[in-house]
This record gives C-alpha cells, structure tokens and sequence, in this order.
C-alpha cells in the first residue's frame, strides 16, 4: 500500500473510532475494569473493625502497636489486544471483512485505553505469533497499532488460539485486560484460556459474518480455504447441506459458550454487516454492574 493511501485510511480510522470511544465508554471504561489490581498506598494505626489480614506485622513490631497496610483501586490499567490476522479474516460477505470489523474493534478499544492514561500492547497472531507490540501510552502508539493493522501481511498460515494465550500468559507480567479477537474457528484451546484468565482478565470478542453461520441458496459455487488454499464446489441448492452446515455451526457456537462460561470468560459476538456500539456497550455495562 502507498504510504499516502496508508495515512489517508489510518486518519479515516482515527476519526471514526475516537468518536465512537467516547460513545461507547462515556465514563464506563474504569468501572467496567476496576477491581483487578490494587497498588500499596501506606499505613496507619491499626482501628476497631479493620481486617487483621491487612496488619503489617514488621511496622507492628517496630513501634510496639498493630498498624494495616493500606492499598488503593490500582487506576493505571494495562490493556493487551490478541489480534488475530490470520487468512480466515480476509473473508466478509456483507458491509466489511472480518479483518476490517477487527481493525476498527482494535482502534476504539486503543483510543479508550490512553483515554484513561492506559497502557495498550498488541498481540498479533496467526498459527505463529506474527508480531509483538510492547504495551505503552500515547496518541503516537496507538496510530502505529493502526497503520500495522491496517497494513499487516501475515507469514503464516494458520490459526493457533492456544499459543497466542500461552503468549499472553508467559509474556505480559502484570495483570491485564486482555481483549481476544478472532473468529474461533480453530479449536484445543480450553487449557490455554484457563490458564491465562486466572492470571489476566480475558474478554473474548467473536468476529462473524453471516455466511458462516447459513449458506445461501445460490446453486453451484466454488469455495476456497483462505489459510490452507483447498478448494471445492458446494451445490448450495441441495436443501440437506445447507441444513447440516447451520446445525454444526449452532453445535459449534453452543460447544465455545460453553467453554466461555466454564472459564469465566466474558464474551461477545459481533457481525460484519451490524454495529457493534451497542453490543460492547451492553457488555461493558453488564461488568460495571457486577462490581
């Protein structure tokens, strides 16, 4: 892509997705995420109710009377974006590709972090991990998370969910909100995400598009596996296969609820071809009302 093409689509990007930030958030994104981490603030004498678990027994002893350690909301959150940019987002049948929806998703969720004074970091992964982005503050790296988004070739072909969350759990010291972003088309990876939650707060965002959901009745046509390159004709006339395709594909979405809700994982789908302001927005408002 021309460098002047590039910057043209991340400033159209950049207007789009700052505006809709303050949409979506408008003053939820703390309260949405608070209570992951809590930051030593100092001591004081000990008073009648407070827990004895949080007496310092070091400053206890030294002045000869109970002191309580102190601690604070920890408000600097540090927020990780698993991108998947695998072959399988190059596919979108109605208003944008799944790599577009993905790209704009990143955008907000970015511009919502430094916001608040966050730190954002990128994961981008194909069967691989593609590309490692370390978390940092400003305007400057998030519009170079965009312009890699938008411009990002993968060398792999692929998906691997599992090594990605294994990433994420080896790489990312401090506690996390971690936003996954992928189709979830592969599978094996329940251990992964387990482990990962317990130590970051995995919010899983599920990009579809309609067509994988129900094929149209559109007679002969040939398809082609994007990440393997096989090809096949399909007669999507034939009433019985088109049947079967939607029924697998409720088993399969009703099998990754489930594991969503085994691990505790907080998830939402969203659609190629309708908004996604009011589904994220009813997800963030869903965790504020849990706190």
């Amino acid at each position: 892509m021309e460098t002047s093409d590039l910057i043209k689509k991340v400033r159209k990007i950049e207007i789009k997705t700052r505006g809709l930030s303050d949409q979506i958030f408008s003053g939820q994104y703390h309260s949405a995420f608070k209570g992951k981490g809590m930051a030593f603030s100092e001591v004081r004498e000990y008073q009648y109710g407070d827990d004895i678990r949080s007496i310092d027994w070091n400053v206890t002893a030294r002045f000869n009377h109970p002191y309580v350690k102190i601690f604070d909301e920890e408000r600097e959150l540090t927020v990780i974006l698993i991108i998947d940019v695998s072959r399988s987002n190059e596919f979108g049948t109605q208003k944008q590709l799944k790599q577009e929806l993905i790209t704009e998703l990143a955008a907000v969720l970015a511009f919502s972090a430094i916001h608040n004074n966050d730190k954002v970091g990128v994961i981008f992964f194909s069967k691989e991990i593609e590309k490692f982005i370390p978390p940092k503050k400003g305007t400057t790296h998030i519009l170079r998370i965009i312009r890699e988004l938008i411009n990002f070739t993968p060398k792999y072909s692929g998906t691997d969910t599992a090594n990605a969350l294994r990433y994420l759990t080896n790489a990312i010291k401090k506690k996390s909100i971690a936003f996954l972003m992928t189709d979830f088309l592969d599978k094996e990876f329940d251990n992964a995400l387990k482990i990962a939650n317990k130590k970051h707060d995995v919010i899983a965002l599920k990009i579809n598009d309609v067509r994988e959901k129900e094929l149209p009745d559109a007679g002969l046509i040939k398809v082609k596996d994007a990440e393997s390159g096989a090809t096949r004709w399909i007669d999507t006339s034939n009433t019985l296969l088109r049947k079967i395709f939607k029924e697998n594909k409720i088993k399969s979405d009703e099998a990754l609820n489930d594991l969503f809700i085994r691990r505790g994982v907080d998830n939402v789908e969203l659609y190629t071809d309708k908004d996604y302001v009011m589904p994220l927005m009813k997800l963030f408002k869903k965790r504020e009302s849990r706190w």
